[in-house]
């Protein structure tokens, strides 16, 4: 127990488990985002807002977005003052650019989702407010030629903002595990990773998707080559740390050489999170796989997976300064 207490509270802990769900909360907006553009413009026939994935993005990205932002402004020493990094931009900060970017995000997901769901969205506001915002429903159809481009912006969006995370902690110089270029590559599908795993939980299971359906059929083939492709990522960044010797080796070292970071990595990340969900689905019969118990074991471990990779990053980068 103490072991575990210490691991989380090292004298060199600047950032601390919050940042690493508000991490894991907005790649997971962001993967779920470019899955879903992907369906919808390639594989979901009809209706796109029918479709159980399409829902589960529409509820989780906003979520994971405002959820995060809010762990983020209530977690610093002064959370009152938050404003002023919204409405004072420094294009020197990484942290006043990423703010400007979960704006524009939200602005655009927003925009996407009303021309989604417009008509939902309508029988809502007739529900609750009358006939007073009839006018929002004659903004959508203006707006709706041009929802290729909106989508092609969004895309760009989800991947930057997936890839931002990776940056605010290569940022970090004195930490030489977190100055790794790799990180933005990484974190972009662990966030691809995470989004599929949520696109399949909550589409399949709350919104009830069928498991044969052409979309759950794609996710599921998706999310393999993602995990496997997320592992060589994990050679690539730790094999450039201990091969560039000095500071970078002994971080590498430190943080899954031995001790509680490396069992949380080895047994967690790598064993729980990204190997057992690729054998469970290798070995498990077609009866099996479309058994909602076994969906959501297999979903539930990559989820833990990444959130568990993205604290290792964040806990055992702080281990070493330079």
């Amino acid at each position: 127990m103490n072991t575990f207490i210490d691991a989380f509270s090292g004298a060199n802990v600047v950032w601390d488990w919050i940042i690493a769900v508000y991490l894991f909360l907005a790649g997971m907006s962001a993967g779920m985002v470019m899955i879903a553009i992907y369906l919808k413009r390639n594989i979901i026939e009809g209706r796109a807002a029918d479709n159980g994935i399409i829902k589960a993005t529409a509820i989780l990205a906003p979520f994971g977005i405002i959820a995060g932002l809010t762990i983020l402004v209530f977690h610093l020493t002064k959370p009152l003052v938050f404003w002023k990094i919204m409405i004072y931009i420094n294009p020197t900060s990484i942290m006043s650019m990423g703010v400007i970017l979960f704006n524009v995000y939200m602005t655009i997901l927003f925009t996407w989702l009303a021309l989604i769901f417009k008509d939902e969205l309508l029988a809502i506001l007739n529900r609750f407010v009358g006939d007073k915002l009839n006018f929002i429903g004659e903004l959508i159809d203006k707006i709706k030629p041009f929802e290729k481009a909106i989508e092609l912006v969004l895309v760009i969006l989800a991947i930057t903002l997936a890839a931002y995370t990776g940056f605010l902690l290569s940022a970090l110089k004195t930490f030489p595990l977190l100055n790794n270029p790799v990180l933005p590559v990484l974190f972009v599908f662990s966030s691809l990773s995470s989004g599929a795993a949520a696109s399949l939980m909550f589409g399949v299971l709350l919104f009830k998707q069928p498991m044969h359906c052409p979309s759950v059929k794609w996710v599921h083939n998706f999310e393999r080559p993602v995990v496997l492709f997320e592992l060589f990522l994990l050679v690539c960044f730790f094999s450039g740390l201990i091969l560039g010797g000095g500071q970078k080796e002994v971080a590498a070292m430190a943080a899954i050489g031995a001790g509680f970071w490396a069992s949380w990595f080895w047994i967690g990340v790598v064993g729980f999170g990204m190997l057992l969900p690729l054998i469970l689905n290798f070995v498990a019969c077609e009866k099996t796989r479309h058994k909602s118990s076994f969906l959501f074991t297999v979903t539930g471990l990559s989820l833990l997976g990444v959130l568990m990779l993205r604290t290792f990053v964040l806990y055992a980068g702080q281990l070493t300064v330079v």
